[in-house]
């Protein structure tokens, strides 16, 4: 018989452990992996984008669905705490562009190592089992099943994630876990994904990566979100971290709903560019178009910004009218690409849905429907945009679930 059992070994598992063990308690994890915190240690791209050095307000806002639930959480363990964990566990951390907090080394596996080390130290116990089943008695969690055995305990905490990368482990174990306890779980969705487009000049653009363009998300003729930075084209559509936290604000997907416009020049205003156009016209006045505006787009943009200009593109540039030269002008300010889906959820970075917030107190993370049973990270319906948002609900929440465990 053990205080705590912990089911998944990944950012929220592991913390709850440390911490539950620092109060005192045993503590069994539970990881079907080999190497603990498999999906943390390639988070950021490989950077880990640890928290975001910002007020609890803040978060809140990054936060899409269910923001009101993480309020107890964040005002009892946020990104200051976050960032003195680490920091006493010997990880420096740094503040990059938009509150983003990374180790100073940029390695990810240094925020992993950092959380095992410290479970090493604490004696927690870890089992390379898969957990088939809770041990439900009386109305009342009372432990786990793994690999034909029983393992018992007061308290279980779920932190074994979503569905996004599979290969991690995330493959929504932790969802049939909660159902067998009688919870409800909404909709799996993918979020900060990468968006299928019909247009096939993205497979033309496809490796083009545009920096300091601002990338503006329509539902229908609604602007929903807009934000400076960057993006790619792919073969199948667009991706990138613009696109990622756009993909985030797409609640119902629907064909020919949901398009992107990119400004491609956002520090010109609409005349400012248009006596940039200008100027490189008066530089190449006997050249064809598609020769002409060298300067001002991507090589490999040129083509398809020609196409969609139509303007032919052996047009002498003298020849080109005001008309012509101000809709050229709009498509550099709103160059489009349509959306028509996302990418699959094993390809998305976190999973939208989960384990219903209506079924678990906020302040504790305990479910209110099975004493001794308790959830934490991103099983649990709630998932935020890009910028450390994610980590941060994990961390507390898992905070909170060991606190009150």
């Amino acid at each position: 018989m053990t205080d705590i059992i912990i089911v998944g070994g990944g950012a929220a598992g592991c913390f709850a452990a440390v911490n539950a063990a620092r109060f005192g308690k045993s503590v069994l994890l539970f990881e079907k992996n080999e190497r603990l915190g498999r999906k943390l240690r390639i988070t950021g791209k490989g950077r880990c984008n640890v928290t975001n050095d910002s007020p609890s307000e803040e978060h809140l806002r990054n936060i899409p669905v269910n923001p009101r639930f993480m309020y107890s959480a964040f005002s009892m363990f946020g990104a200051d705490e976050t960032k003195a964990f680490f920091e006493e566990l010997g990880v420096p951390l740094k503040t990059e562009r938009g509150n983003r907090v990374f180790p100073v080394s940029d390695k990810a596996d240094d925020i992993a190592d950092a959380l095992v080390r410290e479970m090493k130290k604490l004696g927690v116990k870890v089992v390379n089992r898969r957990v088939s089943k809770l041990i439900i008695e009386d109305g009342s969690c009372a432990g786990v099943k793994a690999g034909g055995e029983e393992y018992r305990a007061g308290s279980v905490l779920i932190a074994c994630g979503g569905r996004s990368y599979p290969n991690t482990g995330s493959t929504g174990d932790g969802y049939a876990l909660a159902e067998s306890a009688g919870h409800t779980i909404t909709e799996l969705k993918p979020s900060l994904v990468p968006l299928t487009s019909p247009d096939g000049y993205c497979s033309e653009l496809m490796g083009l990566s545009l920096r300091n363009v601002t990338l503006t998300l329509y539902d229908g003729e609604k602007a929903i979100y807009s934000e400076l930075g960057e993006m790619l084209f792919t073969h199948f559509g667009v991706s990138g971290p613009l696109v990622l936290s756009a993909s985030s604000h797409i609640r119902d997907m629907q064909a020919g709903r949901y398009k992107l416009l990119i400004d491609l020049k956002p520090g010109l205003d609409p005349e400012q560019l248009d006596a940039r156009i200008q100027r490189d016209f008066s530089e190449n006045l006997n050249r064809d178009f598609v020769n002409g505006i060298r300067k001002l787009l991507p090589a490999k943009l040129i083509p398809v910004a020609v196409k969609l200009s139509g303007i032919a593109p052996e047009q002498k540039i003298n020849g080109i009218t005001r008309e012509q030269r101000r809709k050229f002008g709009e498509l550099i300010k709103a160059f489009p690409v349509r959306i028509s889906g996302f990418r699959p959820i094993d390809e998305a970075i976190i999973t939208s849905g989960g384990v219903s917030v209506r079924e678990i107190d906020p302040k504790t993370m305990a479910s209110k429907l099975m004493p001794g049973l308790y959830f934490a990270g991103e099983v649990i319906d709630v998932d935020a945009y890009t910028g450390g948002f994610n980590l941060q609900i994990a961390f507390s929440t898992a905070y909170a679930a060991a606190l009150s465990m």
